[in-house]
C-alpha cells in the first residue's frame, strides 16, 4: 500500500522523525500506532462508558436531564 501525504504534512513528519534520530518511515509507523492505540482505547472507554450507563438506568439509578441540569445550576449558581 502507497499513502500519500501532503507537503505539509511530509514536512512535520521529517521534522519529527530528525527529533526523535528516526528515519521517515519508521517515525510515521511509531506515530500512526501511537494514534491508532490511543483511539482504541478511546473507543474502549466510550463503549465501557455507555454500557454501565445503561446498566446505571436499567437498575434506576438514573436521574432525569432536568434534574441534573437543575442540580448543577444550583451548585454554580446558575438559575435557569
Amino acid at each position: 500500500m502507497e499513502v500519500h501525504l501532503s507537503a505539509e504534512r511530509q514536512a512535520q513528519l521529517n521534522e519529527y522523525a530528525i527529533r526523535h534520530g528516526r528515519d521517515a518511515e519508521s517515525a510515521l509507523d511509531e506515530v500512526l500506532s501511537a494514534a491508532l492505540e490511543w483511539e482504541r482505547q478511546d473507543y474502549l472507554e466510550a463503549v465501557e462508558g455507555v454500557r454501565q450507563g445503561h446498566e446505571d438506568w436499567k437498575a434506576g439509578r438514573a436521574r432525569s436531564v432536568e434534574e441534573s441540569f437543575r442540580e448543577l445550576g444550583d451548585r454554580h449558581g446558575i438559575s435557569s
